[in-house]
C-alpha cells in the first residue's frame, strides 16, 4: 500500500513528462550510460520525484545525505534510506537492490579465475563481499588440490566488534567438500587491519585442529574499507 500511495502521489512529477532532453532515461538511450550523473541514474532507480521536487532533485537529496559518495550510500539501510524525504519503501528497495546488483558484480571472480594465486586476488573479492557490512562475520573459502574455489561461505555473523567462528563446523563443511586447504576471511567493520589477539589465537585453533585432518589453512585475512591484512604475506601462519 505505501508503494502504491507513493507511485500515485509523485506522479505529477514523473520523469515521463519532463522536457525530451531532461529525461535520463532518454539521456542513455541516445548518448551512453556512462554520460549521466550519479544523480540522473539513481533518478532513473526512483523513476519519480514529490510534487515538489524532481526525480533528479530527490536524486541529489539522497546524495547529499550520504555525503555525495555512493561508498557511502551502499553502507546505508532501508530504514537509513527512507529517513530522507521523499524516498519511501519502493525507491529505497530499488537503491538497495541496484546497489547488491553491482556489489555481487564487483565481488565475483572473472570466469576462469576460480583458482587462487595470490591473497591480493582473494582480498578484492571479499572487500567487494564484505565491505558495506556494519557488522562482522567469519567467512571460509573451501579449496581443492589445485586451489580451486568450491565455495565460499559465511561462517557466522557477529556485533561491530567481533564474531565467533566454531572450528567444528569449519571442518565438518571442509570435509563435505571434499576440500584439502581453506582462507580463513573476516571483516572489520570498525576499519583497523591488525589482527587481534582473539584472531591469532582462533586462528592458530583452527590450524591445529586441521591439520589432524590433513587440511591446510593457508591464509587468514582481514579486509576493511582501509585495505586488507594477509596472515601468510606476513609471514604469521
Amino acid at each position: 500500500m505505501e508503494a502504491f500511495m507513493e507511485n500515485v502521489n509523485n506522479t505529477s512529477t514523473s520523469i515521463k513528462k519532463w522536457a525530451t532532453g531532461d529525461r535520463p532515461r532518454e539521456k542513455l538511450l541516445d548518448k551512453g550510460a556512462e554520460t549521466l550523473s550519479d544523480a540522473e541514474l539513481i533518478a532513473i532507480l526512483l523513476n519519480n520525484g514529490t510534487k515538489s521536487k524532481s526525480a533528479v532533485e530527490l536524486a541529489r537529496d539522497l546524495l547529499s545525505a550520504c555525503n555525495n559518495s555512493l561508498h557511502d550510500l551502499g553502507k546505508r539501510s532501508l530504514a537509513d534510506l527512507k529517513k530522507i524525504k521523499g524516498i519511501g519503501t519502493a525507491k529505497s528497495v530499488s537503491i538497495i537492490a541496484a546497489l547488491e546488483l553491482g556489489r555481487r558484480r564487483e565481488g565475483l571472480l572473472p570466469a576462469g579465475k576460480t583458482v587462487v594465486r595470490s591473497s591480493g586476488e582473494i582480498a578484492g573479492y571479499l572487500k567487494s563481499t564484505l565491505r558495506d557490512l556494519s557488522y562482522e562475520v567469519f567467512a571460509v573459502i573451501y579449496l581443492n588440490r589445485s586451489n580451486k574455489i568450491l565455495r565460499f561461505e559465511i561462517i557466522s555473523r557477529g556485533g561491530i566488534t567481533g564474531t565467533v567462528a566454531d572450528p567444528r563446523v569449519i571442518l565438518k563443511r571442509a570435509l563435505e567438500e571434499g576440500a584439502t586447504s581453506i582462507i580463513l576471511c573476516h571483516n572489520h567493520p570498525s576499519g583497523g587491519l591488525r589482527p587481534s589477539l582473539a584472531d591469532e589465537e582462533l586462528t592458530r585453533k583452527i590450524i591445529h585442529a586441521a591439520a589432524y585432518i590433513d587440511i591446510r589453512v593457508i591464509d587468514h585475512i582481514i579486509v576493511s574499507d582501509e585495505g586488507y591484512y594477509s596472515f601468510a604475506d606476513d609471514g604469521i601462519l
